[in-house]
């Protein structure tokens, strides 16, 4: 009832002062006053969109007519979640390409990748703003070399696209390489808010989405988030009010729930609120893919938002939704007509997620925290290429099942909650340091599949059901360019606990002494070292030997010291 009373307070402000207006104006003093104006494209990229329609159709005929069997996109971030979502949500168009998305530089997920796609038949999507991006290169060259010896290195250009800003370093590789053609993207709009850009828009084509259907629906929402629509009626901005305010209350936990039928969509709206939001040490961190648990599970700090397609009726997930709802736990229910309206979606969290930043007095469109990992990986991955290794590092604690890795502070606190010889006895102590109105993320740089992505859902599930405190669970490279900006930047409410471990066989990267396996070990030790300079509670551990055995092993140690 308070929250509710907040937003209706806050809606009669901002239609007395026009700020919807402001925001249609560009007015950059909605936020911080730095150059949010500069990143507000996505406001009016829709309409672009519709009037690129007749090319993304004809672009779309094209792979028809040549007869792809696959499509690959390679790309992090905002390059990648929200076709990740196109290809995970909408059925495979007979006729057209089948969509893949690779977002990962560890060998065994680039490699289960090559054996998923017959590489004659694949057209590759190398997808990044910048061009710059350590991981979509690595994946490009590696799969130009792929290409280059199944029909031979003059036919392998005409397998590529490229999409990309204009002038970046990837528009001129493409030109060098003789890509099929390059599709540019729109400088004013940053990567986790370009999902109705052509970053979006040309892998939907390409799989024979409906794009004209996606680009309609997200006009209707454009149209009801409009300047002259009064707030209390603007679902963009009732949602980002809400969003901001139960921050501001403590409830910055957005606890994002998907039916099954839109299932990745949480992946993608979770980039969009961590990285626009976590910064300076304010923000929200969004918990997606938890299973809904008993009222019990939960502490004061969640805000649910519920997203399903109509008919997805679950009766027991909307009988723990109404006790939740009755305990005073704040949820939002939006109901989509159908996946077809996806693209309205997309473009309400846009929207939600700027008016959430204006509440919260941050810049929703920076992402001051990402390059720092960056540079770290960069240091790591160049003395690599001088010496051959990677800089030594020390353990805080060694055993046969794992190597334990921390700064000398969080040594010494873990230390002092009881942490010896032990794996158990490390992640009993770690644990302990979740207090109430934390979150827990597990960050496991390691294959991203169906095994794993379960084992790592028992383990935070086991957390939260014992600690009550929300969870996160992460593949890296991945959440470098999703959540990892909130992990480092927001506040510091999270208790880390990163998982590596030997590559069972790694991948080269052509034309650098790097392979994939050292890249993706850079990343990790990189993104671990910001997060102990920045005083964040952070354990790593290094599993050894077989990953299936060594994630059984820290099962059974995170519910031991649960217990």
């Amino acid at each position: 009832a308070g929250l509710r009373a907040s937003v209706d307070e806050t809606l009669k402000e901002w239609r007395a002062k026009g700020n919807i207006r402001r925001l249609f104006r560009r007015d950059k003093s909605l936020w911080t006053g730095t150059d949010e104006d500069k990143w507000l494209g996505w406001l009016d990229c829709i309409e672009e969109g519709r009037a690129r329609m007749g090319e993304y159709r004809e672009f779309a005929e094209e792979l028809k007519r040549e007869g792809f069997s696959d499509a690959l996109l390679l790309g992090m971030g905002g390059s990648s979640l929200g076709p990740e979502v196109l290809a995970e949500t909408f059925p495979r168009r007979s006729g057209f390409p089948k969509l893949h998305v690779l977002d990962s530089t560890d060998p065994a997920q680039v490699r289960a990748m090559e054996q998923k796609i017959d590489i004659k038949k694949t057209l590759f999507i190398v997808s990044s703003k910048s061009g710059g991006t350590t991981e979509p290169n690595a994946m490009k060259d590696y799969f130009f070399e792929r290409v280059s010896k199944a029909i031979g290195a003059e036919k392998a250009g005409h397998r590529f696209i490229a999409v990309t800003d204009p002038g970046s370093s990837l528009e001129k590789v493409a030109a060098k390489q003789g890509f099929a053609r390059t599709f540019h993207g729109e400088p004013t709009i940053g990567g986790r808010y370009s999902v109705l850009s052509p970053f979006g828009l040309v892998p939907a084509a390409a799989a024979g989405v409906d794009v004209r259907g996606l680009v309609h629906h997200a006009l209707s929402m454009v149209r009801s988030c409009g300047a002259d629509v009064p707030p209390h009626e603007n679902p963009g901005v009732q949602l980002g009010l809400a969003m901001g305010l139960a921050g501001l209350e403590g409830r910055d936990k957005v606890t994002i729930l998907s039916s099954k039928k839109i299932a990745d969509f949480g992946a993608w709206a979770e980039q969009l609120i961590a990285e626009s939001t976590g910064k300076e040490g304010k923000g929200l961190i969004p918990i997606d893919g938890e299973t809904l648990g008993d009222v019990g599970a939960y502490g004061n700090d969640r805000f649910f938002i519920d997203i399903r397609t109509e008919g997805e009726d679950d009766a027991d997930h909307d009988a723990k939704l109404d006790a939740l709802e009755q305990a005073g736990h704040p949820v939002v229910r939006i109901v989509m007509k159908s996946i077809d309206h996806l693209g309205q979606e997309f473009f309400r969290f846009e929207m939600a997620t700027a008016v959430a930043g204006s509440i919260l007095g941050i810049n929703p469109f920076n992402q001051p925290d990402v390059e720092s990992a960056k540079i770290k990986t960069r240091e790591l991955t160049a003395a690599f290429e001088k010496t051959g290794k990677l800089p030594a590092e020390t353990p805080a604690m060694s055993s046969s099942e794992a190597d334990l890795y921390t700064d000398e502070a969080n040594v010494a606190a873990l230390r002092k909650l009881g942490a010896d010889g032990s794996l158990g006895s490390w992640v009993k102590a770690h644990l302990s340091r979740a207090h109430a109105d934390d979150y827990v993320a597990l960050l496991a740089y390691i294959e991203r599949d169906g095994a794993h992505i379960d084992a790592l859902q028992d383990m935070r599930l086991k957390v939260r059901d014992r600690r009550h405190v929300a969870t996160c669970a992460e593949f890296g490279p991945r959440f470098l360019h999703s959540t990892g900006q909130a992990y480092k930047g927001g506040p510091d409410s999270g208790v880390f606990l990163q998982i590596t471990a030997d590559d069972a066989k790694d991948l080269p990267v052509p034309g650098q002494k790097a392979s994939f396996g050292v890249i993706k070990a850079a990343q990790a030790r990189g993104d671990f070292d910001v997060l102990t300079e920045r005083g964040r509670r952070a354990l790593r551990i290094h599993l050894k030997g077989d990953l299936a055995s060594g994630l059984k092993k820290l099962d059974a140690a995170i519910a031991e010291a649960l217990n």
